[in-house]
């Protein structure tokens, strides 16, 4: 099992990490959402949780809630950049068997 992110990723989450000054990672996690089931839920990893499983990819550490696991393991989280207003996180995930037409959610 490994969530890994591509050099975009690590270098935008370590400048986003440094800028906030402090933090232990990047927190990802599945919820319940949208036409499809389930959305991905991103954000800093302060803490960790009893249940939380870690993987480093690029120096960083990725921090994912056991229930969420099973539905993005093999993950590949990359940084797009393609204009100074069209940029974000694009979610490269295996598990998935269907997404709704504006990518929102997914199920698997």
């Amino acid at each position: 099992m490994a969530i890994t992110l591509t050099e975009a990723a690590a270098r935008h989450v370590a400048t986003m990490i440094d800028k906030r000054g402090h933090g232990l990672g990047l927190r990802v996690g599945t919820k319940k959402s949208g036409c499809n089931g389930f959305a991905y839920d991103v954000d800093y990893a302060d803490s960790l949780d009893g249940d939380d499983q870690v993987f480093e990819s690029h120096g960083i550490k990725i921090v994912v809630d056991a229930r969420s696991i099973e539905r993005i393991d093999g993950m590949e989280i990359d940084f797009v950049k393609s204009s100074l207003l069209n940029q974000g996180f694009e979610f490269n995930n295996p598990q998935v068997k269907d997404q709704c037409g504006c990518g929102e959610s997914f199920s698997v």
